[in-house]
């Protein structure tokens, strides 16, 4: 079925460029459809004579994002999954279970262990505050992205953390850099500069700490340094990109190493959540498995003491 949207964008890029509009300039009256850079890019390629290659590298380069959000949404997908089995789980068992034998322990007529006391209590505070529990992770979202939008060190703090947070941190750092690595050797190649190229990609990665970086090694450059000691400076990759970077720098072919460098993350990116997805399956299993033996030790417990000190 034809999206009306998008036969509604082309009609008005044909309409613009017959008006005598080039069609960078057309592509701009739509942002919502066509980034900056996309729109920067084919400048370029118009202003270079050339486009046709642009085009296809923003082919090829839409098709590499596609597969991305795939990864991306693939590292998210099972560990929520996963994780809502547990918490689904959890809740039938503070619930439902615990409370069929909180009146059979009780009515057992002995001290009731502190770890049962514990599971007891738990258990009621699930039962009666079950919506402020269910409620609590939204309300906490909301609070959050208020907070990031009317301070910006919260949200400074918030992205600082999606790149340090342990297992995904590392991964979300790679997937940003692949993409910037990729846009920055399609913007050279098309002939736009580096310092452009930079300025460019502070826009498109999408994390306020990597932003700050590339501004300062923007920065850098322009005030004499070359691309590779900036990046070296700011330890925004690892030793084995900045010898790829220098030596893509050294023989005039920057953005082969750049491209060179986009596909290091992607290999990266594809290990790293291969490895995670191994990882959660058995710690998710475990925890589950903990809160499992702590409700069966907890209940149990006082029933095998009270049949242990019956008199045959």
């Amino acid at each position: 079925m034809e999206n009306p949207r998008f036969r509604e964008v082309v009609s008005g890029l044909m309409e613009s460029i017959q008006g005598g509009s080039s069609l960078s300039q057309a592509l701009a009256d739509y942002p919502s459809v066509f980034s900056k850079v996309f729109v920067s890019l084919v400048r370029s390629g118009e202003q270079t004579g050339k486009l046709p290659a642009v085009l296809q590298s923003l082919t090829e380069s839409l098709k590499w994002e596609d597969e991305l959000a795939a990864q991306t949404k693939k590292l998210a997908m099972y560990p929520a999954f996963v994780g809502g089995i547990v918490v689904m789980v959890t809740f039938f068992l503070m619930i439902y279970l615990v409370p069929q034998m909180t009146a059979f322990i009780r009515n057992m007529g002995q001290a009731i262990p502190l770890q049962t006391r514990i599971l007891l209590g738990v258990s009621e505070v699930f039962v009666n505050y079950w919506w402020a529990i269910a409620a609590a992770p939204f309300v906490a979202w909301a609070g959050l992205s208020i907070a990031m939008r009317a301070n910006p060190n919260v949200a400074y703090a918030v992205d600082h953390y999606k790149i340090t947070m342990p297992l995904i941190g590392p991964i979300l750092r790679k997937i940003i850099m692949s993409r910037f690595a990729s846009s920055f050797a399609m913007m050279y190649a098309s002939g736009i500069t580096v310092l452009d190229s930079i300025r460019s990609c502070e826009e498109i990665v999408g994390n306020r700490p990597l932003e700050r970086a590339l501004r300062r090694a923007g920065q850098q450059i322009a005030e004499g340094k070359n691309l590779t000691a900036a990046f070296q400076e700011l330890a925004l990759f690892p030793p084995l990109v900045i010898r790829m970077m220098r030596i893509g720098e050294g023989t005039g072919k920057l953005d082969t190493a750049l491209l060179n460098v986009s596909y290091f993350y992607n290999r990266e990116v594809r290990e790293s959540i291969a490895k995670v997805q191994a990882m959660i399956e058995p710690l998710l299993t475990v925890v589950l498995g903990a809160i499992l033996g702590w409700v069966m030790l907890s209940v149990l417990g006082p029933v095998y003491d009270a049949i242990s000190k019956m008199k045959f």
